[in-house]
């Protein structure tokens, strides 16, 4: 008789092994070329994702009720009219920009997409493998509730409901509504999402409110389930294909190094090569509101004001004319701004203090206007990168110039301001990490964070420090995994894309290429855009708005004040 018990997996281990299984088989799907979601691979897929049960996808499990706050959430980062088109190919950058095909560009996630004909649309991929993934996953679930619509669609006896056939009129008519029809629609749609009507009616407006220019809910939701019944009845199979560029090009920095060159060809028609450079990766209009703001702003509109108050004032859409008074002062302050054009969707400031007023500067910037003066500093600020692309732009900025490969850019420190999901907190509140754990690997990055969770106490808003884990893909976490890192050994604090790619690139070039110094000083600070672990918190519960404006600034301020104070 065995005195072993059998050996069971905890749900956390269960939905980790799923994570893996996702990401095999894309990569599998990826190497083929092409899959059809209603395949035998297709099926693996959306079964590995049904064992997963992402927070961000909702009640996908639930085959009664379409998932509204993912759906919403997918089609804001997918290109307008997608639920139309049943091929669907992933390109590399391939001439279509030149092309008199319209540039479609989804509100969410800057990526170039084409529609080529009323069934195709190209989805031009730049950003490496992360990118590739997160598209994956979003078609994947995006079409999984396109199978619930479809089900809905009909009674118990094999017909059309009169919802479905209302809809149907509605979305080719394209009446605009207005009253009762309004309200008589809202409560077709609802039937057909399993839905309540309050849910329906909020999901409707959120996306007619928000910035995104995709063709409302009616219209996706009659396209997703007329796909799907298409497919059954008449055999118009959907196919996912990926370009053979693509798949010849994918990891080798091709987007990245164009990028760099770029820059470095700036620094060096501007002289900038012997000043100390201070890298930053950031959103780009933090750092320029705060530092020329006060200066552009008139006497009366700067006086009494916090920097806080300047910065919820500029992010008013109808303050335009300010923003652009900010921009147009700093363009001949310093400010260098160099747009994207390489395929990164990654664009660059360079900052040149010694062009900066420092008599106009917020009172939240303690600076001896002297010891800055003397050093000069230069910042790269660029925007956020995505996933494994982080590795690139990294790795590729830290290289030597490709003109004389004995000279390297001065880097005095590099500072990664970001977003990321909380574990032990709420929106808006911040997180310093003493590390980065890659999920799914043996890869963790110990750091020395210049900063501190006391540089940002008494601030108003809750900070924690500790572990950060790096994810494959914000849209593969669920709970169990997710509290696994926060309440096991881990502690871990939050979770985010970027930091352990960032930080792989640091590594290679200050301590094996010797390309950077070794003592490159590394500032990291994120603040919460969700908590994953909070129902009705996550990424698809809608972007923070004004509440991320503080913690921006906080961020930023510290920045810029330890980059000032910092000895050589």
């Amino acid at each position: 008789m065995s005195l072993h018990h059998p050996i069971e997996l905890t749900k956390a281990q269960e939905s980790r092994a799923a994570i893996e299984r996702v990401y095999i088989e894309m990569r599998h799907l990826f190497n083929s070329g092409i899959y059809k979601p209603s395949g035998a691979s297709g099926q693996q897929l959306t079964d590995s994702l049904l064992t997963l049960r992402p927070e961000i996808y909702g009640s996908m499990n639930d085959p009664s009720k379409v998932e509204l706050d993912g759906l919403v959430y997918v089609i804001e980062r997918l290109p307008k009219g997608i639920e139309e088109c049943r091929f669907i190919r992933l390109i590399s950058e391939e001439g279509y920009h030149k092309s008199g095909f319209e540039v479609l560009i989804p509100h969410a996630r800057k990526r170039n997409c084409y529609r080529i004909d009323d069934e195709q649309m190209f989805i031009e991929v730049t950003r490496g493998r992360s990118e590739i993934y997160d598209i994956l996953t979003h078609l994947t679930f995006m079409y999984h509730e396109a199978e619930k619509i479809k089900e809905h669609a009909y009674d118990g006896g094999g017909n059309l409901r009169k919802e479905w056939l209302a809809l149907e009129k509605l979305v080719i008519s394209e009446q605009d509504l207005k009253g009762k029809s309004k309200e008589l629609a809202f409560t077709y749609l609802s039937t057909l999402l399993g839905r309540t009507y309050e849910e329906t009616k909020a999901a409707v407006m959120r996306l007619q409110s928000s910035k995104s220019n995709n063709n409302g809910l009616f219209h996706i939701v009659y396209w997703l389930g007329t796909l799907i019944i298409r497919e059954k009845q008449e055999n118009k199979t959907i196919e996912i294909s990926f370009s053979p560029t693509l798949r010849q090009r994918i990891g080798h920095h091709m987007y990245g190094e164009r990028w760099s060159q770029q820059i470095n060809k700036y620094l060096i028609k501007a002289k900038l090569l012997d000043r100390p450079i201070h890298v930053i990766s950031a959103n780009l209009h933090s750092f320029l509101n705060t530092l020329y703001c006060f200066a552009a702003l008139k006497e009366s509109e700067r006086k009494k004001q916090s920097l806080e108050d300047v910065a919820l004032m500029l992010s008013d859409p109808k303050n335009k004319e300010l923003n652009d008074r900010v921009e147009a002062f700093a363009s001949k302050n310093g400010l260098h701004l160099i747009k994207d054009s390489n395929g990164t969707n990654i664009s660059v400031q360079v900052i040149d203090t010694a062009k900066i007023n420092f008599d106009l500067l917020p009172a939240e910037i303690k600076a001896d206007q002297a010891k800055t003066w003397s050093k000069k500093p230069v910042l790269i600020v660029f925007d956020y990168a995505f996933g494994e692309q982080a590795y690139e732009i990294m790795d590729e900025l830290l290289k030597p110039l490709e003109e004389n490969d004995q000279i390297s850019i001065r880097v005095a420190s590099i500072n990664i301001m970001g977003k990321a999901g909380i574990l032990q907190g709420g929106k808006g509140d911040i997180m310093i990490p003493t590390a980065h754990v890659f999920e799914g690997t043996a890869d963790n990055y110990p750091i020395v964070n210049d900063f501190k969770a006391s540089d940002f106490h008494a601030k108003g808003l809750y900070v924690c420090e500790g572990p950060m884990i790096t994810v494959l893909g914000t849209s593969l976490q669920n709970k169990e995994v997710l509290e696994y890192f926060e309440s096991s050994s881990w502690n871990a604090i939050g979770l985010e894309m970027e930091g352990a790619h960032y930080q792989k690139a640091i590594q290679s070039h200050a301590i094996i290429r010797n390309s950077i110094s070794k003592d490159v000083v590394l500032r990291y600070a994120y603040y919460a855009s969700d908590n994953p672990l909070v129902t009705g918190n996550t990424l698809a519960s809608g972007s923070l708005g004004l509440v991320g404006v503080k913690p921006t600034y906080l961020i930023t301020t510290a920045i810029i004040n330890k980059i000032f104070q910092q000895q050589e």
